[in-house]
């Protein structure tokens, strides 16, 4: 809608009675002159049009119905929107879906703020303080680098701050050559749609990078306590009207959820629009006790080089967490998690956020993320909900990275069932309009508010709406190893070569399975020594035996009972029930098609078990696998605007 406001003078002694009937009601009176006669009268329309035809249309209607009097319209510019339509009617709207990425339909009022460098952007440095046993440069010399950019707005108006925190910003690595530079990811395009409504754009740098000083703490305390100093700054300047969203993938994706973690008494930052972001540390690189091949380098065999620059202040990297990580990763390999002491629990996120957080999320997640995987957001989405924490998600089948980059996407999508058979629908051109619809929401109170439902695409492509996500009114369909999945080779036993194992297969499906969830697989095995770790891989099969990836699932057997506290057993005499839980799928499984479920001792990404033993299956009752599925009748789909990128009109 498009706020326009009419305020007319009128000369009172000169109105003919159906001018007089025409103010009676409908016109809110502001005030009368007994003087002169005079009044004046105010109404507001809004208007689905666009911003001239508006204008001129209403100048037509007072002129026709109350002639010569004096009008002043206030054209309310900064409140349209005009083009604010729900998901399902988008693909009716005039979206430009040629490029290389999506754009707003609305168009901004404000220009940038001009600065005194060629990037429109002004440099800070907030200073806060730290524990003492944090090292480095606590207690009081620690200082976070950030950059602001903001709108050209009338003296004495305040403006909201989209902020991107994370520690790539002025890394040589990155090519950015220093943060007063838009980033090319996602900056840039901020600045140029959305902070002409009326919003400031920050990008911060994590503790220890850029010309933030301190350690490169890899999300631990002292990050997280840099992070909120440097919202509340935000927050505080005058120039800001207090409320603060943050947004980002991978890293810049974890930072947010680092910041929403201080809840109410920090109030001021009111949303967070996380990307395929962490909701835990320890989360990213173990699944079910197993370790991704990264896992024990991840502090500072990652990161560890991007607070070292070579300046005067490279010794305050030797922090207590920073000589702990490499050990920390090893032992919890090695060794289980619980033996990290806190070091996992300072940098696992999520329960704080739903204990304290007052704002909303917009969650967004890549569901054949392999680099962070969608677990980081299902079942988060619903365990937000439950807190009572407006949430929305969107969940498409692309891998690392944002919703609208065709060329990205299709890179990075390959048939066999890694995105390729989702591209182009998984293309989002209307991304960007959602975001300024979003924050012109949660950070200014203005327009609608947006739907709190999953948009979440299946892997063939379509797209549907969820209240919730794993959907609550699905039905559990079992198969069982040795019955309804035949054993079709490979024996049943596993061996911790990796390189092979037992394969079931179903017979072919009577009708199409629509999957949606985490579904789980419930082995009972016995092993030959306390460990061993199990590999499952899901995958559909057509009538000539092509078959496609479904899912995966992976298991340490030390954490067989599921949770975080690892179990003992009698080797080769007691049997244990492993308890898998797939990484997060949603599918169509076509008529006529089979299931095929394949062990092996590890799969790709992910470490052999640091205690192999050899692992035998027992086939039976006890060993199902379990899919959560629902009706397509019973949802609504829709179609996004449609991509017109050569990436995508060149499809076979």
């Amino acid at each position: 809608m498009r706020k326009v406001e009419v305020i007319l003078s009128l000369d009172i002694g000169a109105l003919t009675s159906n001018e007089r009937d025409t103010t009676k009601g409908w016109w809110t009176w502001l005030n009368e002159d007994a003087s002169d006669n005079q009044i004046r009268l105010s109404r507001e329309f809004n208007l689905v049009l666009s911003s001239t035809l508006a204008v001129a249309l209403v100048f037509l209607f007072v002129s026709a119905v109350f002639g010569d009097a004096l009008v002043d319209i206030i054209d309310d510019q900064d409140q349209n929107s005009s083009v604010r339509v729900p998901v399902w009617e988008r693909n009716t709207l005039p979206y430009q879906t040629e490029g290389d990425f999506s754009v707003a339909l609305e168009l901004g009022p404000y220009k940038i703020l001009p600065t005194e460098n060629e990037w429109n952007s002004t440099h800070h440095f907030v200073e806060y303080t730290l524990p003492i046993e944090e090292g480095g440069a606590a207690p009081d010399d620690a200082v976070i680098s950030l950059a602001v950019w903001r709108p050209n707005v009338p003296e004495g108006v305040t403006v909201p701050v989209i902020a991107e925190f994370g520690p790539y910003f002025q890394e040589a690595s990155v090519e950015t050559p220093t943060i007063e530079v838009p980033g090319t990811w996602l900056g840039q395009m901020i600045i140029d749609q959305i902070l002409p409504h009326g919003f400031a754009f920050a990008q911060v740098s994590v503790s220890g990078t850029g010309r933030s000083n301190h350690c490169m703490d890899l999300m631990g305390n002292a990050e997280q306590l840099g992070n909120d100093a440097a919202v509340r700054w935000l927050a505080e300047q005058n120039w800001s009207n207090g409320a603060v969203g943050m947004i980002g993938k991978s890293y810049d994706g974890s930072t947010p959820w680092q910041a929403a973690m201080f809840g109410a008494e920090h109030d001021y930052l009111k949303t967070i629009v996380p990307i395929s972001g962490l909701i835990g540390v320890k989360e990213l690189m173990w699944r079910n006790g197993s370790s991704e091949a990264r896992a024990p380098i991840m502090h500072n065999g990652v990161y560890g080089s991007y607070g070292i620059d070579g300046d005067e202040e490279d010794y305050q990297n030797i922090c207590p967490d920073y000589i702990l990580g490499p050990g920390t990763g090893v032992a919890a390999y090695m060794f289980g998690s619980e033996v990290a002491g806190d070091y996992w629990a300072e940098r696992y996120f999520l329960e704080r956020v739903l204990d304290n957080y007052q704002g909303s999320v917009y969650l967004i997640q890549g569901m054949h993320d392999w680099n962070v995987d969608p677990h980081m957001a299902v079942p988060t989405m619903n365990a937000l909900k439950d807190a009572g924490i407006d949430a929305k998600g969107l969940f498409g089948q692309w891998d690392h990275d944002y919703p609208d980059r065709p060329v990205q996407l299709d890179d990075r999508s390959e048939l066999g069932g890694r995105g390729g058979e989702a591209f182009p629908e998984m293309m989002r051109y209307d991304w960007m309009q959602d975001l300024l619809e979003w924050f012109d929401f949660y950070l200014r109170g203005v327009g609608e508010q947006p739907g709190l439902y999953v948009e979440i695409q299946s892997n063939q492509g379509s797209w549907r709406l969820e209240d919730r996500y794993p959907p609550s009114d699905t039905t559990e369909v079992s198969f069982d190893l040795g019955g309804s999945l035949v054993n079709v080779g490979g024996g049943t036993t596993v061996f911790p070569d990796a390189s092979t194992g037992p394969v079931w297969q179903s017979e072919p499906l009577a009708e199409a399975l629509y999957v949606a969830g985490t579904p789980r697989l419930h082995v009972d095995v016995t092993t030959a020594t306390v460990g061993g770790q199990l590999y499952a891989l899901l995958e559909e099969c057509d009538e000539s035996d092509n078959c496609i990836h479904i899912g995966h699932a992976i298991m340490d057997l030390r954490y067989h009972a599921g949770g975080d506290d690892i179990q003992t057993w009698t080797p080769l005499i007691q049997s244990l029930n492993a308890k898998m839980e797939f990484m997060p799928m949603d599918a169509e499984i076509a008529a006529g098609h089979t299931l095929r479920l394949s062990l092996l001792s590890t799969g790709e990404d992910y470490l052999p078990a640091s205690t192999s033993s050899v692992v035998f299956v027992q086939e039976g009752e006890g060993s199902t696998l379990q899919l959560d599925t629902f009706t397509p009748a019973d949802r609504r789909y829709f179609s996004p605007p449609e991509c017109l990128h050569e990436r995508c009109v060149n499809v076979v």
